[in-house]
């Protein structure tokens, strides 16, 4: 992630401003520019895009969606004044325009909710498909936002998972932030360590379980401390379901990272059942780190 560049898509709503301010504040950290993009998909349904001749003349689509624009520009340009702010009107529809983005980008920012149809960033429209599809890590813009709490990542040591430890551990630094390695495991996805002896049974006692399930735990993170030594970091492992874990931390957090897919996920999936229930239910922003993409 070196190329400078934060990427974020306003639509007009109060959610896609909500967005750009994240996304300001982010450029910001980063010593990053920030783009400004608004997929205008209206080209494409062959609809008059001017003024009619019957309204004022500042009216129209293409006209409502450059004052959407110049608005999330003065937003941005208010919340972090030292940032470069560029911007542009996009021919097409925002999964197809943001998806190019994100691939000169070292982020993309999106609000949770649009103002709907074809224009609008709608949880379980084109936010989910842009986590899933993106080139870069993706922060939709949800919840509560708060100045403090920890940045909490979800651990569950996949490969995949690898990236999102490292994204987080980043954003950590980046926002001065304590850092929460969140772990959920129940008996029934936690792999299982070797008998003791041919006499023990398939089931492990309960303590053996969790004292896996930490070392686990443990494994993922090794290494970040010594890149990230001004980051605190707690562990922290829960024998419970990883949806309702992650959704209960949320509630105090300033920042949820997740992978796009972990461990159990079905080959060919691009986002897991974890990544989509906290794109819909947690209560501050969540960032989807999709695996190697964010190694580039």
């Amino acid at each position: 992630m070196v190329s400078g560049l934060v990427v974020v898509g306003v639509d007009g709503s109060d959610s896609g401003l909500a967005a750009v301010e994240e996304a300001a504040r982010e450029a910001r950290a980063r010593a990053a520019a920030l783009k400004v993009v608004h997929a205008f998909v209206w080209p494409a349904m062959h609809v008059p895009l001017g003024p009619s001749p019957l309204g004022p003349p500042g009216g129209g689509l293409r006209n409502t969606a450059l004052h959407a624009v110049a608005e999330a520009v003065e937003r941005a340009r208010a919340t972090a004044p030292e940032v470069e702010v560029t911007h542009a009107v996009v021919s097409g529809e925002p999964l197809t325009v943001l998806e190019a983005q994100s691939r000169d980008a070292e982020l993309v920012v999106v609000g949770s909710r649009g103002m709907g149809g074809f224009v609008g960033l709608m949880v379980g429209s084109t936010a989910v498909h842009l986590a899933a599809h993106g080139r870069c890590p993706v922060l939709v813009v949800r919840g509560e936002r708060r100045a403090d709490g920890p940045v909490v990542v979800g651990v569950d040591g996949s490969p995949a998972g690898e990236d999102a430890v490292d994204f987080a551990f980043a954003e950590a630094d980046l926002r001065d932030a304590p850092l929460v390695a969140l772990h959920a495991w129940t008996t029934w996805n936690a792999p299982l360590p070797a008998p003791q002896g041919a006499a023990v049974p398939y089931a492990n006692p309960r303590g053996a379980l969790a004292a896996e399930e930490e070392r686990l735990l443990s494994e993922a993170l090794a290494g970040r401390r010594e890149r990230y030594p001004e980051v605190a970091v707690e562990h922290r492992l829960v024998h419970g379901a990883t949806r309702e874990a992650l959704i209960e931390a949320s509630r105090s957090a300033r920042l949820l990272v997740v992978g796009a897919r972990g461990r159990g996920g079905f080959t060919g999936l691009l986002l897991g059942s974890v990544s989509q229930a906290l794109l819909h239910h947690a209560e501050c922003p969540v960032a989807v780190v999709r695996g190697a993409v964010g190694r580039r």
